[in-house]
């Protein structure tokens, strides 16, 4: 949503976030390397060449895990949106994990290979027929294409060129990639561990991040369930009572088969807009009125609550909707008003052109 694009709009809460980020890694590793060395699992040449394979692959393991934490903790307790702000920050330092962990298998295992270590990935694990020696470097290989594309297209360049809904379906490839992860541990390095710290892990971030998104998925059903309004008799919805939408605050109202529409309150005044932010589809009902503006709580992007238009030079828009109140009661018409319409249909033109 800018007019230009640059490679990461520093900000002071992102360097906090990138710099916080930098130190649990490096501090992982540190420890990591400081306890298999404590405990004496480096008894062997082997042991102490496969070190650095082992700490980047768990802990990038453990990144995608807190990564797919995030969203669903979220929509639970609004006290983690903080960190969904600047998840793909979290995403693209994964990567680089990864990548040390993939070059790290190249440096120990196909330096001295006399074909070429990417096509080696593939080639030397191929014994598909014994269910006890079952290949897993596809599945480690798979997964890492799938987060070298999702790293390589984070940047809002992207996001624009493709379209929220493109961008976020790519984007949901993350949960194929958790999943083959976690094939590529259990048919690898779960087979010769022999300790129950790693399988304790697994395991248990697995089972953590499925009662994560179970929770929330029943906490949007009951809230969609909340939302859907009655029809007054001339086709407006019914919101409510006027004095149970707190001030710079929306509620969110919605019919079966159409967008739910968020009514804010401000300065005495009603106005509805979409519910979706136009930047990633976000929740902008969950956000708050600023100087006549609403802020969509995962990534601040801003809308008019006049016209729904993003302030200039920003170019992008919502819809906006029609809303009266009678005897203390808010309704909103599900129908488009009718600038709003125009105005996205005159963006649509311009893009054409």
């Amino acid at each position: 949503m800018t007019d230009r694009y640059v490679p990461i709009g520093w900000s002071r809460t992102k360097f906090i976030y990138d710099a916080i980020l930098v130190v649990c890694v490096v501090a992982f590793l540190v420890c990591f390397n400081a306890a298999a060395q404590r405990v004496g699992a480096l008894t062997t040449v082997t042991d102490q060449g496969s070190l650095p394979i082992r700490s980047f692959g768990l802990c990038a393991l453990l990144l995608m895990t807190v990564a797919l934490a995030i969203g669903p903790l979220a929509r639970i307790d609004k006290r983690f949106l903080p960190l969904l702000y600047n998840r793909r920050h979290l995403g693209v330092v994964t990567f680089g994990v990864a990548a040390a962990h993939v070059f790290a298998v190249f440096d120990w295992y196909l330096a001295f290979s006399p074909i070429d270590p990417w096509l080696g990935l593939l080639v030397s694990d191929t014994n598909f027929h014994s269910a006890s020696n079952f290949p897993y470097l596809p599945f480690g290989s798979a997964a890492f294409l799938i987060i070298s594309i999702l790293a390589a297209t984070s940047h809002d360049f992207w996001l624009k060129f493709l379209g929220p809904g493109t961008w976020k379906l790519i984007h949901t490839g993350i949960y194929v990639a958790y999943a083959l992860v976690i094939a590529h541990v259990c048919f690898g390095a779960l087979q010769s561990t022999q300790n129950a710290g790693l399988p304790a892990l697994v395991v248990g971030g697995a089972a953590l991040l499925l009662c994560l998104h179970i929770t929330a998925a029943l906490r949007e059903r009951a809230g969609a369930r909340m939302r859907i309004s009655a029809l007054a008799a001339d086709g407006w919805l019914r919101v409510g009572p006027a004095q149970d939408i707190e001030e710079g605050r929306a509620k969110i109202v919605s019919l079966p088969g159409h967008d739910p529409i968020a009514v804010f309150r401000h300065l005495d005044s009603f106005a509805a807009i979409s519910h979706r932010c136009a930047h990633q589809n976000g929740p902008l009902g969950e956000g708050r009125v600023i100087k006549g503006r609403v802020v969509c709580p995962w990534h601040g992007h801003e809308f008019k609550l006049r016209d729904g238009c993003a302030p200039a030079p920003f170019t992008d828009r919502v819809p906006v909707y029609p809303v009266r109140v009678e005897a203390g009661i808010v309704f909103v018409d599900p129908v488009v008003d009718p600038v709003s319409a125009g105005l996205k249909q005159d963006a649509a033109s311009e893009g054409q052109h």
